[in-house]
């Protein structure tokens, strides 16, 4: 797993610039669609708001890292959290 992620932090590091816009799309994409499906599900209100917020700090923190120009490894960090959090709370609630 380790090498996976080795391999692909180097080539997200190599091509930041292309990636980063990408990956902004896509990321931005999947955290709306867990905010429509948190917002759908019968979840208690303090659970969806607390659940929302969290998607939305997480893909706007990615945002700025990109816009800060940190550095790779944060940004692609920060990439990563923002994808497996939404993606998460998406097959959670399809579940």
């Amino acid at each position: 797993m380790a090498k996976v992620y080795n391999n692909l932090l180097s080539e997200f590091t190599r091509q930041q610039t292309g990636y980063s816009t990408i990956a902004i799309i896509a990321q931005s994409c999947i955290g709306s669609a867990a905010a429509m499906v948190l917002l759908m599900s019968n979840l208690h209100d303090l659970s969806k708001m607390v659940l929302l917020f969290f998607v939305t700090i997480l893909c706007m923190g990615y945002n700025a890292a990109v816009l800060a120009q940190l550095k790779s490894k944060i940004t692609f960090n920060m990439l990563l959290v923002s994808l497996l959090f939404s993606c998460s709370i998406i097959i959670a609630n399809i579940l």
